[in-house]
């Protein structure tokens, strides 16, 4: 009998053995990634008060562009570098979500680096 691999099953099980390790506080938020096929998504989360201090994706408004790119991931970063900025936050810990760190999760990352996060 074949078996078939469901990929998604498995990145939940790797997620939940990042999150096992890492947290996010006040002062150093959880920089959490999400992917689908069309769009990104990053939230900036403290886990003690369970509350997402701020936000930022494809499928903001100013955000006109085909959304399932590296360049509209690193714009995703960029952006939410600035949202984190304005709220005073600097430190960050990345959450990749049990996703490869590459392409879309790296493009992301790197325009957070740029934009002026530290992690």
């Amino acid at each position: 009998m074949i078996k078939i691999i469901d990929s998604n099953k498995n990145r939940i099980k790797r997620h939940q053995r990042i999150r096992n390790k890492i947290s996010g506080t006040a002062s150093c938020p959880r920089l959490n990634v999400f992917r689908s096929a069309k769009n990104i998504y990053a939230q900036l989360i403290d886990d003690e008060a369970g509350k997402t201090l701020c936000s930022a994706s494809t499928n903001d408004k100013g955000f006109t562009e085909y959304g399932g790119n590296c360049e509209a991931a690193k714009k995703v970063g960029l952006a939410l570098a600035e949202k984190a900025k304005e709220q005073g936050i600097v430190d960050v810990v990345f959450d990749r979500s049990g996703y490869v760190y590459h392409g879309r999760v790296a493009a992301l990352a790197e325009g957070a680096r740029e934009g002026g996060l530290n992690f």
